[in-house]
């Protein structure tokens, strides 16, 4: 997928009011998702908006008919955070925002409770939103397609034997691991594998994206978090079982004996609010940052 070019995440506020007239839908295929598209139905007919739903990679629900997302103004995805990756990537795709309903607890990407996509629509009508311009991993491969990633970039082990990364910095050798593989995340996907993986989480806006090797057989190699324009190099021998190419969760084909990476800033727009959750607070709410047990047995004793 060709980016739409390079450039710095931005916050602006007040980006002025919004002609709606057409809204794309990306919906979960099992979660209960019927309230929040009852209110979404309910506003659009009020202001005469039509509703289609637009093709992502994930599974959908369908619920409207099918539509083009060049063709909207605005994507609404009603689900979790899957859903909305789904989403951004044919926001991407069409250059047009995305509003994440969640239907369930609040995610990173989602910013809009179930019952709350009224308001939310709304204040994006009028224009009281925050664009939130995030960057993504462009990936080249040697005879295969190239591929593009708001989180993360994963190669896994398949079955016996180690894979074997040789990464390379900006022309000098980092690291040569072998083990289950490695994954590389942008700072969105720093909350994701590469965290549950012991790589460090970026904070939002930092400039720059990591390289995480997963759970190396010996060695030291410790994950890296590279500047904005770096470019990663991964030369990569597997064993027996082969290894497996992951673009933010999705498996891919084709070869990957060696994978060039970088980062461009400001390839997707999710729509943001000034008055949402901290993403810190939400991660602590998730419970993806726990606090120590003494703390807890404090806090309980009052």
């Amino acid at each position: 997928m060709a980016t739409s070019g390079r450039q710095e995440i931005s916050h602006e506020r007040n980006p002025g009011p919004a002609v709606l007239a057409r809204i794309g839908l990306v919906t979960h295929p099992s979660r209960a998702i019927d309230g929040p598209l009852l209110e979404l139905r309910e506003w659009a007919a009020r202001c005469g908006v039509d509703l289609v739903q637009v093709y992502a990679f994930c599974r959908q629900k369908q619920v409207a008919e099918r539509g083009d997302a060049v063709d909207c103004d605005l994507i609404v995805s009603i689900g979790g955070d899957g859903t909305t990756l789904a989403a951004i990537h044919a926001g991407v795709e069409a250059g047009r925002p995305v509003l994440g309903v969640s239907c369930g607890s609040l995610g990173v990407l989602t910013t809009v409770a179930p019952d709350g996509v009224a308001r939310a629509l709304d204040r994006f009508s009028a224009g009281d939103w925050v664009p939130r311009l995030l960057p993504a991993l462009d990936g080249t491969r040697d005879g295969a397609d190239p591929v593009f990633a708001l989180n993360d970039i994963a190669l896994v082990r398949v079955g016996e034997g180690q894979v074997r990364v040789r990464a390379v910095i900006d022309g000098t050798l980092f690291a040569r691991v072998a083990g289950d593989g490695c994954v590389v995340s942008t700072q969105l996907g720093s909350s994701a594998y590469s965290l549950s993986a012991g790589g460090p989480l970026l904070a939002p806006g930092t400039h720059g994206f990591v390289f995480t090797p997963l759970y190396p057989h010996g060695g030291s190699c410790p994950p890296l978090v590279l500047t904005p324009d770096s470019e990663l190099e991964l030369e990569i021998t597997t064993g027996f079982g082969g290894v497996r190419l992951e673009v933010d969760g999705q498996v891919v084909a084709g070869g990957v004996g060696q994978l060039r990476i970088r980062l461009c800033q400001g390839v997707a727009t999710v729509v943001g609010f000034s008055d949402q959750e901290p993403f810190v607070a939400g991660l602590r709410r998730r419970g993806i940052i726990a606090d120590s047990p003494r703390f807890i047995a404090e806090d309980a004793r009052g």
